[in-house]
């Protein structure tokens, strides 16, 4: 890949509305490989469409010369942007609509990190589908599991807590790190409804274990799911079946540790054994205890952020990996709740005695 640019002039009137005034413009043309060409534009153009999007710079490509103009600051943005995804077909790595938006915004962002080498980092790959962290603060998220032996990955839906972890965890199984892995979440919601549900305990309480099932069959062959199960080598339970035990050689996951009581997250974390790594995922503002409860991962965050091999890694709705309408549907959230004297949503019990008070008045 290679770039040459130039100066010209521009008749649009200068950001001061000086009709008569010329604003200068850069034009710059990036070289890509023959071969590079197809995958950096992407299917029926639609990287090209979504850098047209993002970048203030026009972009024009013919043959497979990328020219790039406008200010001198937005088309050195658009350069950048450009030669990282080049770097990442070079790397054999596909390119997506999503990858050129989270390209954009790690580089307008101002960090220290290589977009192609955060976007480039496998971690587990199974039949042709490879699992990657999307976004900056997911490689940090990663990287932290690998330096820690506690990890806590706050943030809200979608941004891969769980998903990432599941796949460090079979990763870690597979290459014999640990001899185990135990999967388990606080049954809540499961608790609410336990005497309403047909078939034993295990059986009632599958429904809410289900997200990690689905996790696991998209990293594993399912047919080995069940024999690794029998052996104990993946157990899969909510988090009071935790209650006395020792856990040693394993990788443990808790999800939806906002809806554990402090009392809780303490017995959860001290199950912690020789040889083990534990990672807690959860969204604190989705808490659904009842009885004003004090959330365990609040808890958790307050009092062990200055131990050491323990790591809080904090995710954004910028590191949304769902469908985009995720990432506006958090903001639009946050916005609520930060405007003026709103109160947060809160819990549901929460909820709804603010709502009996509404009706009292």
């Amino acid at each position: 890949m290679s770039a040459q640019s130039d100066i010209g002039e521009s008749s649009k009137a200068t950001p001061s509305g000086n009709a008569a005034g010329q604003a200068r413009t850069v034009r710059s043309v990036v070289e890509l490989s023959s071969d590079a060409v197809f995958p950096f534009l992407g299917s029926a153009d639609a990287n090209l469409r979504q850098l047209e999007q993002v970048l203030d710079a026009d972009i024009h490509v013919r043959g497979n010369a990328v020219t790039l103009t406008g200010a001198g600051p937005d088309v050195a943005l658009a350069e950048r942007v450009v030669g990282q995804l080049a770097a990442l077909v070079e790397r054999g790595q596909p390119i997506t609509p999503e990858a050129v938006r989270h390209t954009y915004s790690m580089l307008t962002q101002g960090v220290s990190e290589s977009p192609a080498e955060v976007l480039s980092l496998d971690i587990l790959s199974r039949r042709g589908k490879t699992i990657r962290p999307k976004t900056l603060n997911q490689k940090r998220y990663v990287d932290a599991i690998d330096a820690n032996t506690v990890v806590f990955g706050i943030g809200p839906a979608g941004t891969g807590k769980t998903y990432l972890a599941m796949a460090k965890a079979v990763q870690a199984l597979q290459t014999k790190q640990v001899t185990r892995i135990i999967l388990t979440r606080p049954a809540v919601e499961a608790g609410e409804r336990l005497g309403f549900l047909p078939g034993t305990l295990n059986e009632k309480i599958d429904p809410y274990l289900r997200p990690l099932y689905d996790a696991l069959h998209d990293m594993m062959d399912p047919e080995a799911i069940p024999k690794l199960m029998a052996a104990g080598v993946i157990e899969v339970a909510p988090l009071a079946y935790m209650r006395g035990r020792t856990l040693n050689d394993a990788f443990i996951i808790l999800d939806e540790a906002q809806n554990t009581t402090a009392e809780q997250m303490k017995m959860f974390l001290t199950r912690l054994g020789f040889g083990s790594k534990i990672v807690v995922t959860g969204d604190v503002t989705q808490v659904d205890l009842g009885g004003g409860a004090r959330s365990g991962l609040r808890a958790a965050a307050d009092i062990l952020t200055d131990i050491d091999d323990i790591h809080f890694a904090q995710l954004t709705s910028s590191d949304v990996v769902r469908h985009r309408l995720v990432a506006d549907i958090v903001d639009a959230y946050e916005r609520f709740e930060s405007e003026g004297e709103r109160p947060a949503l809160g819990n549901r019990t929460q909820r709804r005695a603010a709502q009996s008070r509404t009706a009292r008045r």
